[in-house]
């Protein structure tokens, strides 16, 4: 059948504004490959007494912890607010926004076929079960940003970071990814840069495709650093979270081969393997030889992980990616919800402030600089993350099964990664306030011992806090670790908090130092997943962008291409994790907010983007759906940039850090600030040039997208829209759920393809699914 044959068909009536051209005919030989749009709709819109009770109750609970968190609170607050306040938000946001978005600004149509389909490779095109590749995503999206940035920021408060997570998220972050998706799925999986040459021209598509390419490297780099900062010197975690990769090809050969489409199967046998991981680690971590072979310097850590990112982003996805990522997403997501439980049974209590000293403060030890616009850049990921448009422009939409469900895979998994920020920041402030200052300033600051970190924490003047010399001992006894002091990156804090809770839920005292070190597992687990899967896109980009000059390398299963693209993009970020690794003022304080900046850049160029399709689609109606987030993170973004770029206060702006050092080092001082050595002053030197470098040129493209993404949105909005860059429709000759659990609807076709002679069924190439 022609792939332009399309016309209108009998039960298959279009939606209320669908074109003749978006309906395809159908093979006669098969069921159905859509649920009927008029019944779907029906179906939706049918409200019985209890869905409305059930959503009444939802949103009276919302507004009541949304009440107690930020109107009430007295001189403590219950964690448990923060739970309700937002699951209940997601909830609602998920239900009724998301639909919003679906209805009246991408239409989805089930009836074409995906890239999975019509594009089938087995390799980087491979139609993935929505449930697996829901995993997938999560967990590749899933980095450091939702762990790392809510921590730092609770320096500020718990309230300025709770309604960026779960407002942002609603509004911002989740639209994006949704949108991203759906875009680049309808254009055969392209990247977001080549997308942005498609829609912007030469200059934009140009500075678009350099933006997302060198922030990309920033991005991969700053999550491999907090996996090495997490992983420095303990055996328990090196072992488990090694021992992910063997169980994760075991996983993969078992679904495509030996089993196909025994989801649940696989799931059960990798859970086991997987705790039996975490046990081993413990017992590993008791002896003198696991502790000789498993305890690693950082340095080692970090050429593993480039060794490690190299090899993962090569293989086909089916092999490691997918179902390594659908495997640790077991762990975050089990470990979150298991962590929301403890918090709703035992119900500690907050005791830091709504706002705190630091709120309205540039000298922040933990983060530098006043609250706007730097909360909104360290909490780069849970609320708004440019690294999402990445994945959801790379792997994810290569792997998709139908086109209903990018609302459930992008806009739901980013709700998810949302709620794991959330979970985040409330282990961070759970934690005794000397404490978490302790553990997230410098090593330059503390001097890296408990009477230089006891010293600084109570030099702030924060009130309420009297740091002692055996509450950090004690606490590190606890945990199992010779000390906890400057152990920067966020990701220890959250063990701690983590561990502080689950202690009372489960085992008390005595567990504490299991709880910790399952936490760094998990939370090195959490972001290792994101290095490979950005890696990979790292390499689907560079190829894409290489195949305008040289089309061979557009093909991505041309191996060749392949490996000299990821080994170009791999020495990059290895390069940067190296110099963070290096670096005297602790790699993740001053990379940090370079992360935060370049990642909300990333997603203002995303925003842009997808304006101009949405222009080019003519719906203007609904435009503010992007454009109201694109303002703001534009705003937010730019001024960052600024403060980083021209701010005179060393501790804020790269280039007054870089003279002051310069300046020290032409003086002939031996030690300045925090660097104790010559040899530290002139890393100072080397690596605040590449930041502030970095900063100019991030910033400089991004405007430059963001203006020819408004002009290219003027010119559509004079001429009544423009030519779509989508690919051409193909008849779609598979059916598949569009949520996680079926509806009656989609279980009842669900039937009829099962009913299906096996000589009868389509036999796509397919990576974990099964009809």
């Amino acid at each position: 059948m022609s792939e332009n044959k399309r016309h209108r068909t009998g039960p298959d009536r279009p939606r209320p504004g669908a074109l003749d051209a978006d309906l395809l005919v159908q093979d006669p030989d098969l069921p159905p490959v859509a649920v009927d749009d008029a019944a779907a709709e029906a179906e939706e819109r049918s409200w019985t007494p209890a869905k409305i009770a059930l959503w009444t109750g939802i949103a009276l609970l919302g507004g009541i912890s949304w009440t107690m968190l930020a109107i009430v609170r007295g001189e403590t607050v219950n964690a448990i607010w923060f739970v309700f306040a937002a699951v209940c938000t997601y909830f609602i946001g998920y239900r009724f926004y998301s639909k919003f978005i679906e209805r009246n600004l991408l239409k989805p149509n089930d009836r074409r076929a995906t890239p999975a389909e019509y594009k089938a490779d087995g390799k980087d095109y491979a139609a993935t079960d929505r449930r697996v590749l829901y995993g997938h995503h999560f967990a590749a999206i899933a980095g450091a940003g939702p762990l790392v940035g809510p921590v730092l920021a609770a320096q500020m408060g718990y309230l300025p970071g709770t309604v960026w997570i779960i407002v942002g998220v609603i509004l911002a972050g989740a639209v994006q990814d949704y949108l991203v998706m759906f875009f680049s799925m309808r254009r055969g999986g392209r990247s977001l840069g080549q997308m942005a040459r498609e829609e912007l021209g030469l200059v934009g598509g140009t500075a678009a495709l350099v933006a997302t390419l060198t922030i990309m490297i920033i991005i991969v780099a700053i999550l491999a650093l907090v996996v090495v900062n997490a992983l420095g010197e303990s055996p328990w975690g090196v072992f488990s979270v090694a021992m992910t990769i063997p169980i994760a090809l075991f996983m993969g050969v078992y679904l495509r081969y030996l089993r196909p489409g025994k989801v649940t199967e696989v799931s059960i046998i990798g859970f086991v393997l997987l705790m039996l991981a975490i046990v081993g680690g413990g017992w590993i971590a008791d002896t003198e030889w696991g502790v000789a072979l498993f305890s690693l310097e950082r340095g080692t850590i970090a050429w593993g992980i480039i060794i490690y990112g190299f090899i993962a982003a090569i293989l086909p996805v089916w092999l490691l990616l997918a179902p390594r990522d659908y495997l640790s997403t077991f762990m975050k997501v089990g470990t979150i919800v298991m962590l929301a439980v403890a918090i709703i049974i035992v119900r500690p209590e907050i005791s830091v402030p709504a706002f705190s000293e630091f709120a309205s403060r540039a000298d922040g030890p933990v983060v530098a600089g006043p609250l706007f616009p730097f909360l909104f850049v360290t909490i780069a990921c849970g609320a708004l993350s440019g690294f999402h448009a990445l994945i959801a422009s790379g792997t994810t939409p290569k792997m998709i099964e139908k086109e209903r469900q990018t609302r459930f895979i992008g806009y739901g998994g980013m709700l998810m990664e949302s709620f794991v920020a959330i979970m985040a920041l409330v282990a961070a402030i759970s934690i005794d306030r000397g404490i978490y200052f302790a553990m997230n300033a410098s090593a330059g600051a503390t001097g890296g011992t408990v009477e230089g970190a006891v010293a600084f924490v109570n030099s702030l003047g924060l009130a309420g806090v009297n740091l002692t010399p055996d509450m950090l001992t004690s606490l590190a006894a606890n945990v199992g670790e010779e000390s906890v002091v400057s152990r920067t990156g966020g990701a220890p804090t959250l063990a701690v908090g983590l561990a502080m809770i689950m202690q009372s839920f489960i085992g008390g005292p005595a567990m504490m130092a299991f709880w910790y070190h399952f936490a760094i597992m998990f939370e090195a687990l959490f972001i290792l997943t994101a290095v490979d899967a950005g890696t990979r896109v790292a390499r689907f980009m560079l190829q894409d962008s290489i195949g305008n000059f040289v089309p061979k390398f557009r093909d991505t299963s041309w191996r060749t291409g392949a490996w000299i693209c990821t080994a170009i993009m791999v020495a990059g970020w290895g390069t940067i994790l190296i110099m963070g690794v290096t670096d005297p003022l602790g790699g993740i304080n001053t990379l940090f907010p370079l992360f935060g900046i370049a990642n909300q850049l990333l997603a203002a160029i995303a925003l842009a983007i997808c304006l101009a399709i949405l222009a080019k689609k003519n719906a203007f109606k609904y435009i503010w759906v992007v454009a109201l987030p694109l303002a703001f993170a534009a705003v937010v973004t730019i001024t960052a940039s600024m403060y980083k770029i021209f701010s005179a206060v060393p501790a804020v702006g790269y280039w007054a850090q870089h003279n002051a050092f310069r300046k020290a080092l032409e003086a002939g001082e031996t030690s300045f600030g925090t660097a104790k050595s010559v040899e530290a002053m002139e890393a100072v030197v080397r690596n605040t040039f590449v930041q502030g470098v970095l900063s100019i040129l991030f910033v400089t493209l991004a405007i430059i997208v963001i203006v020819t993404a408004v002009m290219a949105s003027v010119r559509s909005y004079r001429s009544g829209g423009a030519p779509s860059a989508e690919d051409p429709a193909v008849p779609s000759r598979t059916f598949a759920p569009a949520g996680f659990f079926g509806t009656p609807l989609e279980k009842e076709i669900e039937a009829q393809w099962k009913a299906l002679p096996q000589e009868k069924k389509p036999s796509p190439k397919t990576a974990g699914a099964g009809h």
